[in-house]
Order: C-alpha cells, then sequence, then structure tokens
C-alpha cells in the first residue's frame, strides 16, 4: 500500500474553477511525487492569488494538467487500490481532481479525522495551519503553497495516527477507520461563519430557520463540495 499526501491550489472554488498547482508527496519520502504548476482552462481570480500567489505570468507556457507527460501515471496512481490518498478538507481537492477526469479511489481527510478525534470540541477550529501551530508542528514549510501544505500535511496526519492508533490494535486497523470515517456525511455542530458565527447550528435552526434554509440553497450549488454542510443543514431542518 502506498501512502499519499496531495493538496491543490486552484483559481477558485466555485463549480467552474481548476487547480493551477498540485503537489504529491509519499510517506516518509523527503523527495515529492510531484510539485508541479499547471496553466488552467479558467482565469485565477484575484481572490485566490492573494491566498496562494500563483499569478498568470507564473503559469503562462506551462501544459494544461490532462496534456501534461506526467497525468497518465498520476491518473493510475490515484486510482490504483493499492494507494491511500491524504488530504485535508479532501473533498475540495477530490473535486478539483475529478474535474480533471481523476477520481482517488481511497481517500482519508484529515480534517474529518481530526474532528472525530475531538469528539467534546475542544479544538475551535480544524483547518491545517490552525492544527500546524496548535500541535505545534516544526515544519518548514509556507502556507497556501501546494507543497508547502503537503508538508504539513504529512505531520499532522502523523500526530492523528498516533491518537488513533491508542483505539486500534494496529496501524491497518487505524488506517481502515480513517478511510471509514472519511467515508461518512459530516454533522457540524457549530456555524463557524456568518451571522450567527459561534452558535450551536440547532439553536440557531429554532431562531432563524429562514437563514439556515438559505445557507442550504447556496451550498447546494457545489454539491460535490459541499457534501458534509448539505448534509447538517438538512439534518437539523429536519428535526
Amino acid at each position: 500500500m502506498r501512502l499519499i499526501f496531495f493538496d491543490t491550489e486552484t483559481t477558485g472554488n466555485t463549480e467552474r474553477d481548476r487547480l493551477c498547482q498540485l503537489g504529491i508527496k509519499e510517506r516518509g519520502i523527503v523527495e515529492p511525487v510531484l510539485n508541479a504548476l499547471y496553466q488552467p482552462p479558467v482565469p485565477i481570480s484575484i481572490e485566490s492569488m492573494v491566498i496562494h500567489h500563483i499569478t498568470p505570468k507564473m503559469v503562462a507556457g506551462r501544459p494544461h494538467f490532462t496534456d501534461a507527460a506526467e497525468y497518465g501515471d498520476l491518473k493510475r496512481l490515484f486510482e490504483s487500490e493499492d494507494t491511500v490518498s491524504v488530504a485535508h478538507n479532501a473533498a475540495f481537492d477530490s473535486a478539483m481532481l475529478a474535474r480533471e477526469g481523476i477520481h482517488p479511489r481511497t481517500i482519508i481527510c484529515s480534517y474529518k479525522v481530526a474532528s472525530a478525534l475531538d469528539p467534546n470540541g475542544l479544538i475551535p477550529k480544524y483547518q491545517l495551519q490552525y492544527l500546524r501551530y496548535l500541535l505545534e508542528l516544526e515544519v518548514e514549510a509556507d502556507a497556501h503553497d501546494a507543497f508547502g501544505d503537503v508538508l504539513v500535511l504529512e505531520a499532522v496526519f502523523e500526530r492523528l495516527l498516533a491518537k488513533m492508533l491508542k483505539q486500534k490494535a494496529s496501524e491497518a486497523e487505524a488506517l481502515q477507520e480513517m478511510v471509514a470515517i472519511s467515508s461518512r456525511p459530516m454533522l457540524f455542530t457549530t456555524l463557524r461563519f456568518g451571522k450567527h458565527k459561534g452558535k450551536r447550528i440547532e439553536d440557531v435552526a429554532k431562531l432563524d430557520k429562514g437563514y439556515l434554509e438559505w445557507l442550504l440553497s447556496e451550498k447546494r450549488k457545489e454539491p460535490a463540495v459541499e457534501a458534509d454542510w448539505i448534509f447538517t443543514l438538512e439534518h437539523y431542518l429536519a428535526a
């Protein structure tokens, strides 16, 4: 079994957006499997450039991802039954790969695993960089660079795996549980954005049901990326 960590930088976060950088690293191996920029078929939004600093000039003349020489090998890697692919908020990165014709076969979402290992909600945020500093991980990596994020991701994953191993008899069982957690919809309990930020969703459902109905309609515009929020909002609105 090959355990790989991957991250994408993209033109934006809507259904029409595409990747412009892909970073991949195999567990325990220093050299990257891939760290490359690609010319996307849609423009890079200013909002995205502010985050990852990838400009049109930097990708000009580079191949589209599907035209790159390594595309076939990457597709076989992600879709192999021997590969477990790890990403943080994997729904987003997997959706980006899917738009390029690549469908990772077995996935671990470190965001979902971090949440599952925090049943009492003691960690206020599960974003990758937040966990990096909360866990005091010593990683030399630039944030919002695909390969930099992959380096942080591997360090976060190893910490999560160590915690999971306290509940499981072997690494194989721990990894199997991580895959199972990642395959299930995630039920959020608290709103971490918007006018009701910090409030429990079940309370907002009683006080401002219309807001949750509006939020659900917005999340349904991007079903592949927002599956967990759609599941959560449908759950509380039906309660």
